[in-house]
């Protein structure tokens, strides 16, 4: 029997600010640990926290660079979950109304260019950072705060290839205009890849898994083709694919279950009454949008179209 991989990606992306999404505390990587916190993103009780407008500011470029619609009234949700790498308990996302919604990014496949749709793209901070050793496990706090966009694909992903190719547009994209350096090393741009397998033909979704935090293009890689194959081989032999949260190894080269999936009732979800509405005007995010550089693969068509250069030259020169 064929198989058909289908995949969505959700990519996370820590915004080039000076400051954090709430709080005036410095979002520069490699600090002493604990050193870029203070009350409020620390969580002590009787803080507030202040939006960063700036972070509103890449959101929204975000958007326009990604074709989507931006929501002119958008506001912030407290997404609820114990871990200790969250000192408030709950983070602060957006999930009934996302600042930017319904757009696409336009893939290279062997086949043609391909348009890889995007559901929503959400604002929210960024949880601390845990650090395991033998005599035990150590928390970081310097990331707490971090402002992320969230740029969440429909499920049109059909190969690691096409994955590849719709994150290095991405990133091209985002380093272009200033919103993220988009270092994977340092984890400023990471993606989580729900991953399920049907008979080919079939219009009908298989059971989900979801792939956390790979952060190299060739991690990612491996990860579909093992999980793929995983997948398969379970099916092949009758057995049933399981809703669940999956860690990739890279050392083993393989994944494993980490927790079974949530829903988004498990996070008990509600707006977050600290935080007014996030209110944009047209003539805000037009002059936001006069102000962003021309995006590479416009750029590649201009040189090409008018300058007469090669297709591979306009590409080496972008």
């Amino acid at each position: 029997m064929e198989w058909e991989i289908v995949m969505g990606l959700e990519v996370h992306t820590e915004l080039a600010t000076k400051t954090k999404i709430f709080c005036g505390c410095s979002t520069e990587f490699g600090g002493e640990p604990n050193t870029h916190v203070c009350e409020i993103c620390s969580g002590m009780p009787g803080t507030l926290p202040l939006l960063n407008k700036r972070v509103v500011e890449f959101a929204v470029r975000t958007g326009i660079a990604t074709n989507c619609t931006i929501t002119q009234n958008n506001k912030f949700d407290r997404k609820n979950y114990f871990y200790p790498d969250l000192p408030k308990a709950y983070q602060v996302s957006q999930l009934y109304l996302p600042i930017c919604y319904d757009g696409g990014v336009e893939i290279d496949t062997p086949s043609g260019p391909k348009v890889i749709h995007i559901h929503e793209i959400h604002m929210e901070e960024d949880a601390g950072k845990l650090v395991h050793d033998a005599a035990g496990t150590l928390i970081d706090y310097n990331r707490c705060g971090v402002p992320l966009i969230e740029i969440v694909s429909e499920p049109d992903f059909r190969s690691a290839d096409e994955v590849i190719d719709y994150l290095e547009k991405l990133r091209e994209m985002l380093v272009y205009m200033d919103v993220s350096d988009c270092k994977m090393q340092e984890g400023s741009m990471r993606a989580d890849v729900n991953l399920s397998v049907r008979p080919a033909g079939s219009e009908e979704y298989g059971t989900r898994t979801e792939m956390k935090n790979i952060n190299s293009l060739k991690a990612i890689r491996r990860a579909i083709e093992f999980e793929s194959r995983r997948q398969i081989e379970v099916l092949q032999s009758g057995g049933t694919v399981h809703q669940e949260t999956r860690r990739w190894d890279d050392e083993k080269g393989e994944t494993y279950a980490m927790r079974s999936k949530e829903n988004a009732q498990d996070y008990r979800y509600f707006p977050d009454p600290d935080l007014i509405p996030v209110s944009l005007t047209e003539e805000w995010s037009e002059s936001v949008k006069k102000e962003m550089p021309e995006l590479p693969q416009a750029k590649r068509q201009r040189y090409v179209g008018e300058l007469g250069l090669s297709a591979d030259t306009a590409r080496v020169l972008t």
